[in-house]
């Protein structure tokens, strides 16, 4: 194992092209799912993009290392240019940003950075629509869905609600984007943000990504969708909860309302999003009875007064860490 600094070490590496010649790498982040990572790595090495791609691997459990000897064993036996590394400091922010650093450290000429977690399995041809999309429209970022894959068979019912439908149908430019389990970045997004990338306050919370996103709109960035560039996301059942739902809704009204407050932290910038959250608590009653009868799933008509309810909470500093207890989650 080498060490490259206090917070990163790499565990194993195998190379079969030059490392000036990678192009694009795809970044994985791992913690305690050796059995799903060794599904989602061959979806990944199956990958024939027209350019020269790269695994990095990004264990974050640093006490039990299944992760990166599940991924150590895998690439021994799928040679493929590829680092397992590991992020010693937990949380996903610190894995990503760890993934992030090393594949801008290792492969000189890399152009953009796709990112796929540990629970996802990749659509064969993932990489190229992705790739093909981002040439399409130009955009600095392009996203793809997450389609619900779930493993209770009473889950299904859930596939309607908000918290797993894709944000969007269609191909092409969109105003931002919000989840990191399916995206392409490119090299100039990553030259430009400062680092950290991703803030580590949001470790537990989530929506590190969503807040990277605001900050990347700020800065000019564009956004593009795939919906071709799709992933499976297995879904355990312990997610298809109504409380795990409504925790998932809490957190994501209490996720908008952090970002709201750090793109405006004035008193002004403070009142206009309270006033927005209570409009929104408001609105969720007729906005809950249409998506109730747009989904039939009656739990989903809660939807957006839960998110209300969230960005409330927020304001008095109630947020839940969802990914503090990683059984749980």
């Amino acid at each position: 194992m080498t060490s490259i600094g206090q917070d990163i070490s790499i565990s194993f590496r195998t190379e079969l092209e030059d490392a000036g010649d990678i192009e694009l790498v795809v970044v994985m982040p791992t913690f305690r799912r050796p059995e799903h990572l060794i599904k989602t790595l061959k979806t990944i090495v199956s990958q024939r993009p027209d350019v020269a791609f790269a695994t990095v691997v990004v264990e974050n459990d640093n006490e039990g290392l299944a992760g990166a000897a599940a991924a150590k064993d895998f690439f021994l036996g799928h040679p493929s240019d590829s680092l397992v590394i590991i992020a010693h400091q937990r949380g996903n922010c610190h894995a990503y940003n760890a993934g992030f650093a090393m594949a801008l450290e290792t492969y000189p000429n890399l152009q953009a950075i796709a990112i796929i977690d540990d629970d996802e399995i990749a659509a064969p041809e993932w990489l190229d629509c992705l790739v093909a999309a981002q040439q399409a429209t130009g955009a600095d970022m392009v996203g793809g869905p997450q389609l619900p894959v779930f493993e209770d068979a009473g889950g299904q019912k859930w596939k309607r609600h908000p918290v797993f439908t894709p944000h969007y149908e269609t191909t092409g430019p969109v105003p931002i984007l919000f989840s990191s389990g399916n995206v392409l970045v490119t090299r100039r997004v990553l030259d430009a943000m400062p680092r950290p990338f991703l803030d580590p306050a949001f470790n537990f919370i989530g929506g590190g990504d969503a807040d990277f996103y605001s900050r990347c709109k700020a800065q000019g960035f564009t956004f593009a969708w795939s919906k071709e560039a799709w992933v499976a996301e297995t879904v355990p059942g312990r997610r298809t909860s109504a409380s795990w739902v409504r925790a998932r809704s809490l957190r994501n009204g209490a996720i908008s309302t952090m970002l709201e407050h750090r793109r405006d932290p004035s008193f002004g910038g403070r009142a206009r999003t309270l006033g927005k959250s209570l409009a929104l608590l408001a609105a969720s009653l007729p906005r809950g009875v249409k998506l109730w009868r747009k989904t039939g799933l009656l739990s989903a008509g809660f939807y957006h007064f839960y998110v209300a309810v969230g960005r409330l909470m927020a304001e008095a500093g109630l947020v839940n860490e969802q990914y503090r207890n990683p059984e749980k989650n």
